[in-house]
Protein backbone atom coordinates (compact mmCIF):
# COMPACT_ATOMS: atom_id res chain seq x y z
CA UNK A 1 0.00 0.00 0.00
CA UNK A 2 2.14 2.96 -1.23
CA UNK A 3 1.62 6.34 -0.14
CA UNK A 4 3.64 8.25 2.64
CA UNK A 5 3.09 8.79 6.24
CA UNK A 6 4.37 11.50 9.00
CA UNK A 7 4.80 11.24 12.44
CA UNK A 8 5.75 14.63 14.73
CA UNK A 9 7.58 14.43 17.07
CA UNK A 10 7.66 17.57 20.14
CA UNK A 11 8.86 15.57 23.43
CA UNK A 12 12.19 13.71 24.13
CA UNK A 13 12.87 13.23 27.92
CA UNK A 14 10.18 15.93 28.88
CA UNK A 15 7.81 12.86 27.99
CA UNK A 16 9.15 9.51 27.22
CA UNK A 17 5.71 8.30 26.48
CA UNK A 18 4.88 10.15 23.74
CA UNK A 19 8.33 9.58 22.10
CA UNK A 20 8.15 5.84 22.07
CA UNK A 21 5.07 5.76 20.93
CA UNK A 22 5.61 8.33 18.40
CA UNK A 23 8.29 5.22 17.26
CA UNK A 24 6.52 3.01 17.55
CA UNK A 25 3.44 4.59 14.85
CA UNK A 26 6.55 5.15 12.83
CA UNK A 27 8.25 1.60 12.68
CA UNK A 28 4.10 0.18 11.91
CA UNK A 29 3.75 2.81 8.95
CA UNK A 30 7.08 2.19 7.55
CA UNK A 31 6.62 -1.82 7.85
CA UNK A 32 3.46 -0.82 6.31
CA UNK A 33 5.00 0.35 2.96
CA UNK A 34 4.77 3.66 3.32
CA UNK A 35 7.59 6.12 3.15
CA UNK A 36 7.73 7.24 6.42
CA UNK A 37 9.20 10.60 8.55
CA UNK A 38 9.62 11.80 11.68
CA UNK A 39 9.69 15.26 12.19
CA UNK A 40 11.78 16.15 15.40
CA UNK A 41 10.77 19.68 16.88
CA UNK A 42 10.72 21.29 20.02
CA UNK A 43 12.24 19.26 22.74
CA UNK A 44 11.84 16.32 20.23
CA UNK A 45 15.20 17.62 18.55
CA UNK A 46 16.89 16.59 21.15
CA UNK A 47 16.57 12.62 20.52
CA UNK A 48 18.39 13.68 17.36
CA UNK A 49 21.54 14.09 19.27
CA UNK A 50 23.59 10.54 19.91
CA UNK A 51 22.94 9.20 23.85
CA UNK A 52 19.49 10.71 24.39
CA UNK A 53 17.14 8.06 23.72
CA UNK A 54 19.25 5.52 25.56
CA UNK A 55 18.10 5.53 28.92
CA UNK A 56 14.85 5.88 27.93
CA UNK A 57 12.82 2.33 28.25
CA UNK A 58 8.62 2.66 28.93
CA UNK A 59 7.19 -0.49 29.94
CA UNK A 60 5.78 -3.02 27.38
CA UNK A 61 7.66 -1.07 24.67
CA UNK A 62 11.38 -1.81 22.86
CA UNK A 63 14.12 0.30 24.46
CA UNK A 64 13.65 4.23 22.49
CA UNK A 65 17.22 3.99 20.87
CA UNK A 66 16.09 0.50 19.58
CA UNK A 67 12.79 1.89 17.50
CA UNK A 68 14.91 4.84 16.45
CA UNK A 69 17.63 2.27 15.48
CA UNK A 70 15.13 -0.31 13.76
CA UNK A 71 13.60 2.86 11.75
CA UNK A 72 16.34 4.23 10.48
CA UNK A 73 17.87 0.97 9.05
CA UNK A 74 14.98 0.14 7.45
CA UNK A 75 14.30 3.71 5.51
CA UNK A 76 12.81 5.38 7.99
CA UNK A 77 13.86 9.04 7.18
CA UNK A 78 14.51 11.25 10.12
CA UNK A 79 14.12 15.56 9.62
CA UNK A 80 15.11 17.92 12.74
CA UNK A 81 13.96 21.42 13.13
CA UNK A 82 17.11 23.45 12.59
CA UNK A 83 16.07 26.52 14.94
CA UNK A 84 14.92 23.83 17.63
CA UNK A 85 18.31 22.02 17.31
CA UNK A 86 20.10 25.14 17.42
CA UNK A 87 18.14 26.94 20.31
CA UNK A 88 18.93 23.48 22.22
CA UNK A 89 22.35 24.00 21.69
CA UNK A 90 22.73 20.57 19.91
CA UNK A 91 26.09 19.27 18.88
CA UNK A 92 25.84 18.72 14.82
CA UNK A 93 29.12 16.14 15.41
CA UNK A 94 26.48 13.92 17.62
CA UNK A 95 23.93 13.87 15.08
CA UNK A 96 22.37 10.33 15.39
CA UNK A 97 22.32 7.73 11.96
CA UNK A 98 19.73 8.89 9.62
CA UNK A 99 18.53 12.32 10.99
CA UNK A 100 18.93 15.57 8.80
CA UNK A 101 18.83 19.06 9.73
CA UNK A 102 16.45 20.49 7.23
CA UNK A 103 14.01 24.09 7.49
CA UNK A 104 10.79 24.27 7.59
CA UNK A 105 10.52 24.21 4.02
CA UNK A 106 11.17 20.47 3.77
CA UNK A 107 8.38 19.49 5.73
CA UNK A 108 6.45 21.37 3.72
CA UNK A 109 7.51 19.54 1.22
CA UNK A 110 7.65 15.86 2.57
CA UNK A 111 3.81 16.86 3.39
CA UNK A 112 2.46 18.28 0.38
CA UNK A 113 4.48 16.61 -2.72
CA UNK A 114 3.43 13.60 -4.29
CA UNK A 115 0.01 13.23 -3.26
CA UNK A 116 0.41 14.61 -0.04
CA UNK A 117 0.79 12.90 3.35
CA UNK A 118 -1.24 11.97 6.92
CA UNK A 119 0.51 13.42 9.62
CA UNK A 120 -0.08 12.67 13.33
CA UNK A 121 1.24 15.07 15.83
CA UNK A 122 3.39 13.46 19.63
Amino acid sequence: MPGKFCVSLTCSTDNTDKATVAFVVANAAVASDKETMVFLSIEGARLAENGCADPIHEAGFAPLAELIDNFTRVGGKIFVCSPCFKKRNLDEAKLIAGATIVGGAKLVEFLSTDGGSACVTY
